[in-house]
């Protein structure tokens, strides 16, 4: 089917960052998300909290389509995300990369000009500066030169994090940035967060610690599956939404594993 901006219907602002209607995904037709509705506002630094299995990650792979979904639509301001995939970037979970992949820092984030170069084509000197500018703002710039592989666990996260810079992007996704990294590469992130805010652009973080959502962040979906509540954090994030993200969840799986196979039996 193919996807129409129109299509989201009337209860989704033409102006969000990322609009997402009804979407469903099932993995071997076991459902990992059911029926999420919501909008992305534009600008906000937004994150994305529920318990382990609630469907954090696969939220934002099925925005950027690296996740096949069952039913849904989805729209970057306004539009397809084929149409608009130049306006995005992604900072992957740290575990999903081979960081013993031979490359230094400086390479990695070159990777992040390839969409502006051009795949096959030597990298000119103007992206080789802004690679390095990106690599300035995160505190790396002395390493630009290290392989990836000598680098800590908070280096490297710096490094995935000036390559989705690179990228100028305006909406960035980034999937547990703060996981396992040390108090100062926390702050160097959230201050470059910060940054990327005052600048108009939109950041979208799966986030594990609840105890910072408040400090870091502007707007909060909580997730659990289904979206339990979204909004600001000062309107949202409460301790009976809490209660109800957390708790429950093997209620909502198997309600909505019974759903899935009822609608499979009709097909």
């Amino acid at each position: 089917m193919t996807q129409r901006a129109s299509q989201l219907g009337s209860e989704h602002s033409p102006h969000a960052a990322v609009s997402v209607h009804d979407l469903t995904v099932a993995y071997h037709r076991k459902p990992v998300l059911w029926d999420v509705d919501l909008d992305i506002p534009s600008g906000k630094l937004v994150a994305i909290v529920g318990p382990n299995g609630a469907g954090k990650s696969t939220l934002i792979k099925a925005v950027m389509e690296l996740v096949p979904k069952a039913s849904g639509l989805i729209s970057i301001y306004g539009k397809q995300f084929r149409k608009q995939r130049h306006r995005v970037a992604y900072v992957p979970q740290r575990e999903s990369v081979d960081w013993d992949f031979p490359i230094d820092a400086i390479g990695v984030v070159s990777m992040g000009r390839y969409r502006k170069i051009g795949w096959c084509r030597p990298v000119r000197s103007q992206d080789k500066r802004l690679a390095m500018d990106a690599l300035k703002r995160v505190g790396m710039e002395e390493y630009a030169d290290r392989q990836i592989s000598q680098l800590s666990g908070g280096q490297q996260q710096r490094v995935f994090l000036a390559r989705a810079l690179a990228q100028d992007a305006d909406i960035y996704f980034m999937d547990e940035p703060f996981a396992s990294v040390d108090a100062a590469t926390e702050r160097a992130i959230v201050h470059v967060l910060r940054d990327l805010r005052s600048s108009g652009k939109t950041v979208i973080v799966v986030h594990h610690d609840l105890q910072t959502v408040s400090d870091y962040f502007d707007h909060v979906i909580m997730l659990n599956m289904r979206v339990v509540a979204h909004g600001t954090v000062e309107e949202v994030f409460t301790n009976e939404n809490l209660r109800k993200t957390y708790g429950g969840r093997l209620t909502l799986l198997d309600e909505a594993a019974g759903l899935l196979a009822r609608q499979s039996s009709k097909v």
